[in-house]
């Protein structure tokens, strides 16, 4: 397996747990549910119309597959570098830009996405500006080395997906240990994040050496993703959440006047979602087909998906009295959305248009009250603590 080494890929025995369905039928409460590993090596439980709705999706997949594949036989293996990268005005470029927009958002069939991901995201580039040996390198240099953020680590490794048939493994552990680690020296500031560990969990399951993923997950958080977002004080997970704060009420006004009426804050929900890009709330195919887009259009997509999970539960939502009510929907729903196409049709077609530019307004209008508060924070967590000295 690829946690021996950063070259190595998935082993066979890995890939035998995530190529097909393998159901488990029990009766529970008289409701027929049904556990199952879906292509990932997850263990998914739902009912048999989850899995219709799953065979349906990979159905889809599979012929979205046929026109990836028909595409690179007719304009050559990376036609879609030339789309992305070209600053040319030319017809067939911006036809190649428009095509690939579309076919993004109708997923990246897996056997791909390693390819595409690593190249669209900007990892590749990023990758080529270092060393060959750059992350063996770092690897060695920081191997038994321990700081605040290695041990903190080492204490989430086992809680990362616990069960799966790989990353729950000495082997998984390890290479996840590495990836971590090593990001965590090269940036200093960031050091480990708690959530940092499911989304390089995610990387390591999707792309095919331990290399990439970490070159994944050096572009996510430095070009992708907002600034200080996995830094100590999560200033730019704070200014995130008042972003979406503010956008809930412009999209979805009937439902942010409900939610004010509860006093219900949407960080209680939004902030696992941001800070782990989903990977802990949506099933694990739905997961990937947003981080399709995420690494194609930027961390918009993120904005757009949360929305979509109330805007799709707006009369639930409409009709809970209570806080726990509301996180109860929004939390099963999100982990019943088994149908990518749904969720990102709602994200893209029901919801206004943002554009990264917009986005990047809002962040500078609210980082001033966030840094502000964080301030207060400081400075009270800064006198209890002298008044505890004397």
């Amino acid at each position: 397996m690829f946690g021996t080494h950063n070259k190595r890929g998935l082993s066979s025995e890995y890939q035998s747990h995530v190529n097909i369905l393998r159901p488990s039928i029990h009766a529970r409460r008289a409701n027929l549910t049904v556990k199952f590993q879906d292509i990932y090596g997850f263990t998914v439980e739902g009912n048999v119309d989850d899995v219709n709705i799953l065979n349906e999706v990979r159905e889809k997949v599979r012929k979205q597959g046929k026109v990836w594949w028909a595409l690179e036989a007719s304009k050559g293996a990376n036609w879609y570098l030339q789309a992305h990268f070209s600053s040319t005005l030319k017809f067939s470029t911006l036809a190649n830009a428009v095509t690939l927009k579309r076919l993004i958002r109708k997923g990246i069939p897996p056997v791909l996405r390693p390819k595409v991901w690593f190249t669209l995201s900007g990892a590749a580039k990023k990758k080529s500006t270092v060393p060959e040996s750059y992350y063996d390198d770092l690897s060695k240099a920081v191997d038994g080395k321990i700081t605040p953020a290695t041990r903190q680590i080492d204490h989430d490794l086992r809680r990362t997906f616990p069960g799966h048939p790989w990353l729950d493994t000495p082997k998984g552990h390890a290479a996840l240990r590495r990836v971590l680690v090593g990001y965590s020296f090269r940036d200093c500031e960031v050091g480990y994040c708690q959530g940092l560990n499911y989304i390089a969990a995610f990387l390591l399951l999707v792309m095919k050496t331990e290399e990439d993923a970490f070159w994944m997950l050096a572009v996510l958080l430095e070009d992708v993703l907002v600034n200080d977002c996995y830094t100590n004080n999560l200033s730019g997970c704070h200014v995130e959440q008042r972003v979406f704060k503010d956008l809930l009420v412009k999209n979805c006004p009937r439902i942010a006047n409900h939610l004010e009426a509860l006093e219900f804050d949407v960080s209680l929900v939004a902030t696992e979602w941001f800070l782990c890009l989903f990977s802990k709330s949506l099933p694990s195919e739905t997961t990937l087909r947003v981080w399709d887009v995420l690494f194609y259009e930027g961390a918009k997509v993120l904005f757009h998906v949360a929305l979509a999970i109330f805007k799709m539960k707006e009369d639930a939502v409409l009709g809970a009295h209570h806080v726990g009510d509301v996180i109860n929907i929004l939390q099963n729903t999100s982990h019943h959305l088994f149908d990518p196409d749904e969720l990102l049709t709602v994200a893209f077609e029901k919801i206004g248009s943002m554009t990264t530019t917009t986005i990047s307004k809002e962040r500078k209008k609210q980082e001033p009250a966030v840094m502000a508060e964080l301030d207060e924070r400081e400075r009270r967590l800064n006198s209890l603590r002298g008044g505890g000295v004397r």
